[in-house]
């Protein structure tokens, strides 16, 4: 299975649709973001599902319990693959997360952000947050676990310890990957990374990756040659 999920992190709909079609079987799926949602709205989802693309819906998602329930069911609704909410919105509006999910055929997956990758100690601390990431972020792991959600997304950094926590079967979505290969685009607002064949290793279940591919001249083979750095590493844990 093909874990690189690559980030449509474009302005406009063609923009996606053109970006979608020269990876379509070079990679497990899409990511759509707040970027290209607030451009183009739920039409571009129910494009890219109606071609066959696996979506995941990355809007992080963190309100009052009722809000985000709804918020959910409209995720399925759409044909979503997967779905995200904040795991500091706590341990209620997580439960309600889950239970809008529903059960079944077409059921999405629900994950929950711990720590985004662009944040360090520091500006932890600036928020009011003394433990450090790792501690943080696995605290916040293990309540989604606690709230029945499939699997977090975390830093490739936090991922070993994720498995410790929360067992072989949850999943561990880790943005923030940068490429193996010398003249990948920079990261520079990216803090805690790893490489595909690093964060595989440490346990990730998919990679979401962006410029490496995105910016590459031929976004297809760039993600088939990461596809290939990972593909002997082993299988992901879970769907």
């Amino acid at each position: 299975m093909n874990r690189i999920l690559v980030a449509l992190d474009v302005p406009a709909a063609d923009e996606a649709i053109a970006l979608a079609e020269r990876v379509r079987g070079a990679v497990g799926g899409v990511k759509i973001g707040s970027q290209l949602f607030t451009a183009a709205g739920p039409d571009i989802v129910r494009t890219l599902v109606s071609r066959g693309d696996r979506v995941f819906l990355d809007l992080k998602f963190h309100d009052i319990p009722n809000t985000v329930a709804g918020a959910v069911a409209s995720a399925r609704a759409l044909g979503v693959w997967m779905v995200n909410v904040h795991a500091s919105g706590g341990p209620a509006m997580l439960e309600a997360a889950r239970r809008a999910a529903g059960d079944g055929p077409g059921r999405p997956l629900v994950i929950a952000v711990t720590v985004l990758t662009s944040l360090d100690a520091a500006t932890l601390g600036a928020v009011g947050v003394g433990a450090s990431p790792m501690d943080h972020v696995v605290r916040l792991a293990r309540m989604a676990a606690a709230a029945g959600l499939d699997g977090v997304v975390a830093s490739p950094q936090e991922t070993r310890a994720i498995r410790d926590a929360c067992g072989p079967g949850f999943l561990v979505v880790t943005p923030g990957i940068r490429g193996a290969s010398a003249g990948t685009p920079g990261l520079d607002d990216q803090k805690r990374t790893l490489t595909p064949i690093e964060a595989v290793r440490a346990g990730s279940s998919y990679l979401v990756v962006g410029r490496p591919i995105t910016a590459a001249s031929d976004p297809r083979d760039a993600a088939r040659r990461m596809a290939a750095e990972i593909d002997e590493v082993g299988e992901p844990t879970s769907r």
